[in-house]
């Protein structure tokens, strides 16, 4: 069977809780079930996590949070019922919009559920047209050659880029693919090698156009817009940096080493100060067969078995034991910069980031003017690492800065803690200095063009970044994913999303930086950069948040905020920011801790409202949540939605999201429906208040038809009580802050710089709004606007990304 389904998924006895098997297996290769790459004795950096379970009662979020949940339809067809509750609930003073928290939401549920006040509605869906000539999406009949024109499938990094009021640039990494309930079991044993290709294509990047009637209604796709793109795997990239034309980096059907065809397991990525797009090349080596011999080979995973999908029996170049094709594994695991507002760009793989397993890279501009990108190595015990340009950013010089990422200096991070070491003993008790922290700092890889590692040179640390990294003594962590610079404070947030290996049998125990055995939950890092400069050599560190659920997990710590007043949390994995500070984190993987569907958060950074954990949407069953893009100036949240329903097939379907839950706009334009899941880019944003019902005319008329009347209920916000899969959690209840709600910021996107290149391109809006939504984008959305001129701002017109 092409993705080996039909035999017992490797991980399927290893799996904790309700992680899937299907994920290990289809997204890392099952990387946990062979062993831990990184083998030398360096220092372990991870956090807290699981201590010993409490008996306690779930931890609820109050009666008025439970019935404000909207819950869309299930899979028993149950529906919410209507509530005549307020539009806005408050929160407190974190945000530059209030909102009720929803209370957590059962693993079994298959429903994406918001805030009371929100509704939510589908951007764009796997199989979706693109291009004017792209097919009709046939979920029974999939060919390469279709799914080459149409958007692909597993949706992560996700960026809206606004180019003007109702015109953007919507970007996506399509980082895998789950043919298992992608394709019928028939054509899984029979139609080996379409599913092959079709998965082939299913893969990589897509640029699309977006435009909207206002400020205030849903974005939808242009089918046919000018920069409408996909970057598929027979898509040229060109190599920079020290390391481009490398003997390493050299195959029979590149003997220069320096374009290489395209890009495969990308997963979170970044928007740079100057309009481009960093994506991530994070699991490659799931999809290469090599000897396996080799200590570079050993230390990324690379192995002598067959791959989940089998491409290397229809593309000779994914099977490193053919002769000339040793070194093509070598060609992924880079970042990869994309010009979203040129069709025609040919994008670039960096090699002075180093090669490593990206979650990400995101850019601040130092104060100096260099360029500083941090990036994380998802993986267990791997490494954070930092690169500072060697040029300095120009502003409005777009060609010169799209130049930055090719030359500089390379780093790795250690850490060190500052309690006394009697008192980290592994339960994640808080020392007595009241939080674990320290300080760090950054080893030296690659500086000034030289190498900095014995024994290597600059090609080979930039390419065997893992190995260079051992060598200099970095400190293991827990899968450190997403890594971002705050926009204003220039502190650094580091999620780390688990290890459920700490301290166990042969595994590095607990130590400052690591205090807690069996991190299942993960935790957030906050960084501070000594001087405040992106560029120093060393930093303070500490613990913003351990993660977990506080009614069962006792350890689990919010920087000193109180623990029943926070939504649980596991898993931490994409990270953002509103204009107000706050962070914003996206989490994959806590069916299989906490036992909740995964979700989106705000989390306050400043005063008493730091460590405030506040849940605000929970996507489908066995769906991970990606991407998040906060443009709070509008209200408005955005999310991908991965792999929801993995664990079923194409038979047996276990989510029916998006299509049997919400009308998509390209239904009826080429998307089609399908009875089962499509990952799918999802928007936010708040619902119609009520109005008063237009008075009918007290004239007769001939034909008599009843007068329509906006809608006085914001959506609906009971849960379904008929079915327990239905019911997001029993908890004891704890009433929402009833703090009056703020009003959406007053402060607009700054103007367009000299940097802003882009202008309103592309054809006219292509379908109808969502079903259903008619008052979404009319009298409801309306209302946010007049809101918005009575309180003396004008809708935005502007180009800069929040």
């Amino acid at each position: 069977m092409v993705i080996n389904l039909g035999r017992t998924l490797p991980m399927a006895q290893h799996v904790k809780g309700k992680r899937s098997a299907v994920t290990c297996h289809l997204k890392c290769a099952n990387a946990c079930a062979k062993g831990v790459c990184n083998t030398s004795g360096n220092g372990y950096f991870r956090d807290i996590v699981d201590a010993q379970l409490s008996r306690r009662a779930l931890l609820g979020l109050g009666a008025a949070g439970a019935a404000a949940i909207v819950l869309a339809p299930s899979l028993a067809g149950q529906r919410a019922a209507a509530s005549t509750g307020t539009a806005y609930a408050a929160v407190g003073e974190t945000g530059a919009f209030g909102f009720a928290p929803i209370d957590p939401v059962a693993y079994t549920v298959d429903s994406f559920v918001v805030p009371e006040g929100f509704d939510w509605t589908p951007i764009i869906r796997w199989g979706d047209p693109l291009f004017a000539d792209s097919p009709a999406f046939d979920a029974l009949n999939q060919t390469p050659e279709a799914q080459a024109r149409q958007f692909g499938y597993n949706v992560d990094y996700t960026d809206i880029i606004r180019t003007s009021a109702t015109t953007a640039i919507l970007f996506v990494n399509h980082e895998y693919t789950n043919e298992n309930v992608m394709f019928p079991a028939e054509q899984l044993e029979s139609d080996v090698e379409r599913v092959r290709r079709v998965g082939l294509k299913a893969h990589g990047l897509s640029v699309v156009e977006l435009t909207r009637t206002s400020e205030t209604a849903p974005w939808t796709p242009v089918v046919g817009g000018a920069l409408n793109r996909r970057f598929l795997d027979d898509t040229p990239y060109a190599f920079t940096g020290p390391a481009a034309g490398s003997e390493l980096l050299r195959t029979v059907a590149d003997p220069e080493g320096r374009t290489v065809l395209g890009t495969f397991g990308n997963c979170s990525g970044g928007t740079t100060p100057w309009g481009t797009i960093l994506s991530g090349e994070e699991n490659f080596d799931g999809y290469f067969r090599s000897s396996g011999l080799s200590e570079a080979e050993q230390r990324y995973g690379l192995a002598d078995e067959e791959t989940a999908r089998g491409w290397e029996n229809v593309d000779p170049r994914f099977d490193a034991r053919t002769p000339g094709y040793e070194n093509e594994p070598n060609r992924f695991g880079w970042i990869v910069e994309i010009d979203p507002t040129d069709p025609s760009s040919t994008p670039r793989k960096h090699t002075s980031l180093g090669r490593l397993k990206h979650e990400g890279a995101n850019v601040i501009v130092a104060a100096n003017g260099r360029v500083v990108a941090y990036t994380g190595d998802d993986e267990r015990f791997d490494y954070l690492y930092k690169f500072v340009s060697r040029d300095t950013y120009v502003e409005g010089d777009r060609a010169h800065n799209m130049t930055l990422l090719e030359n500089g200096d390379l780093f790795v991070a250690r850490f060190s803690g500052d309690s006394p070491a009697t008192e980290i003993d592994g339960s994640g008790t808080l020392p007595s200095d009241g939080g674990f922290g320290g300080s760090g700092e950054w080893l030296p890889l690659v500086v000034d063009g030289a190498s900095a590692v014995d024994g290597m040179r600059v090609e080979e640390v930039l390419v065997h970044t893992r190995l260079a990294a051992d060598r200099a003594g970095a400190t293991k962590m827990d899968r450190p994913e997403d890594v971002q610079p705050h926009p204003t404070s220039g502190r650094v947030y580091v999620a780390c999303t688990n290890n459920s290996d700490r301290g166990t049998e042969g595994k590095a125990g607990p130590d400052e930086v690591n205090p807690r055995t069996e991190n299942r939950d993960g935790h957030i890092i906050e960084i501070t950069e000594d001087g405040g400069d992106q560029t120093a050599r060393t930093f303070g560190w500490t613990l913003l948040l351990v993660a977990g659920d506080p009614a069962r997990n006792d350890s689990a710590y919010f920087s000193g905020f109180p623990v029943d007043e926070v939504s649980p949390i596991s898993c931490p994995d994409n990270l953002a920011f509103d204009t107000a500070g706050n962070l914003w984190i996206s989490t994959d993987g806590a069916p299989s801790t906490i036992g909740f569907n995964d979700g989106l958060f705000r989390v306050g950074l400043e005063g008493d409202q730091r460590g405030r954990v506040e849940q605000f949407l929970s996507v489908p069953r066995e769906a991970e949540t990606c991407g998040p893009v906060i443009h709070d100036d509008e209200w408005h949240v955005f999310v991908s939605v991965q792999h929801p329903g993995e664990d079923g097939s194409f038979e047996e379907q276990t989510s029916t999201f998006p299509d049997s839950m919400k009308q998509a706009p390209l239904s009826g334009a080429g998307g089609g429906t399908f009875a089962g899941p499509r990952p799918t880019v999802v928007q936010v944003m708040p619902v119609a208040a009520p109005s008063p019902t237009p008075t009918p005319t007290a004239e007769p008329t001939a034909t008599p038809e009843p007068t329509p009347t906006a809608t006085s209920t914001p959506t609906p916000t009971t849960t379904p009580s008929a079915s327990p899969t239905a019911t997001p959690t029993q908890a004891p209840t704890r009433a929402p802050s009833q703090t009056p709600v703020p009003s959406p910021s007053q402060s607009a996107a700054p103007s367009p710089g000299p940097d802003a290149p882009l202008s309103p391109t592309g054809g006219g809006v292509v379908g109808g709004l969502l079903a259903g939504a008619g008052a979404l984008a009319t009298a409801g959305l309306a209302f946010l606007a007049r809101r918005k001129r009575e309180n003396g701002q004008q809708p935005s017109e502007t180009t800069d990304e929040v």
